[in-house]
């Protein structure tokens, strides 16, 4: 789960047998338990249904289903921001395949993926702040 700005809230990586509905359950759990304040999220088409009543009732996160409303390519508010991260994290060799025999790793690698692209970004805006750019 991502902010608006594509930056991690939290990751939770699931088996390939478990539906994105049901896994949103435990990724929102996860993501309310770090940001108490959260209140709103967006999600696609795969978490309609009874995760949007469950996630207002039980988290009081109100969830906004993105979806297409037209045949072929469609740009779609918000949803390109966790695509964007997506790239991000393929970026890395290690990532872009599915390689780990256990969650937790990937999970792992995909926290180090980031903190790593962070830290690039902060380097490169403190040499723009001194002039060394």
């Amino acid at each position: 789960m991502v902010d608006t700005f594509g930056l991690l809230i939290t990751i939770v990586v699931h088996p390939a047998n478990v539906q994105d509905r049901d896994g949103g359950v435990s990724t929102l759990q996860a993501a309310k338990a770090k940001e108490p304040t959260l209140k709103r999220a967006w999600g696609d088409a795969a978490y309609r249904g009874q995760l949007v009543e469950r996630m207002r009732n039980d988290l009081g996160i109100e969830i906004e289903i993105v979806s297409r409303q037209q045949e072929g390519f469609e740009v779609l508010p918000w949803r390109w921001i966790v695509e964007r991260t997506f790239s991000w994290i393929n970026r890395y060799r290690r990532l872009s395949k599915d390689y780990e025999g256990l969650l937790e790793t990937a999970e792992s690698f995909i926290w180090v993926a980031l903190v790593r692209l962070l830290v690039s970004r902060l380097a490169d805006s403190s040499e723009s702040a001194a002039g060394l750019k």
